[in-house]
């Protein structure tokens, strides 16, 4: 859709000052916090898909237990089976929870204290994908706020 001669795709950014546009996420996707804050998944997704042991994720709001009225950033991991088997052979699945959560935390050092994720869940089964191999992010988080 045309407005004003800029064609609207659903798509956000900024230009910086030397005029260079930056794609943060789609609008569609944006977790809004209580406080305001705007979080796009894409970019930790971004940065937590380059772990090795880490195959795809998907970042997501899910509704906080002390304030109903705000969400708690999650995150769910597909880990790479190759990759663990490879670097941790006898390793465990709460063992291996524990070795992908600590490279989480180090992630969210690098975040404000706000786009910090909270809680994971880790799977060997893969996301759930259209034909051209995009994460159905939404059936997704249907199926994991009903768990």
């Amino acid at each position: 859709m045309l407005i004003d001669g800029w064609f609207h795709t659903g798509d956000l950014g900024y230009f910086d000052k030397d005029g260079y546009l930056f794609l943060t996420g789609r609008k569609k996707d944006m977790i809004v916090l209580k406080n305001g804050k705007k979080v796009f998944p894409d970019e930790i997704e971004m940065i937590i898909n380059r772990l090795e042991e880490v195959k795809e994720c998907i970042v997501y709001g899910i509704p906080d237990t002390k304030d109903e009225n705000d969400v708690k950033l999650s995150v769910k991991i597909v880990y790479d089976k190759d990759v663990i088997d490879e670097k941790y052979p006898n390793v465990s699945k709460e063992g291996l929870e524990d070795i992908i959560w600590q490279k989480i935390k180090e992630i969210n050092k690098t975040f404000p204290p706000y786009k910090y994720i909270k809680n994971m869940i880790l799977t060997d089964q893969e996301l759930i994908k259209t034909t051209t191999q995009k994460v159905k992010r939404n059936e997704e988080i249907k199926i994991l706020l009903e768990e």
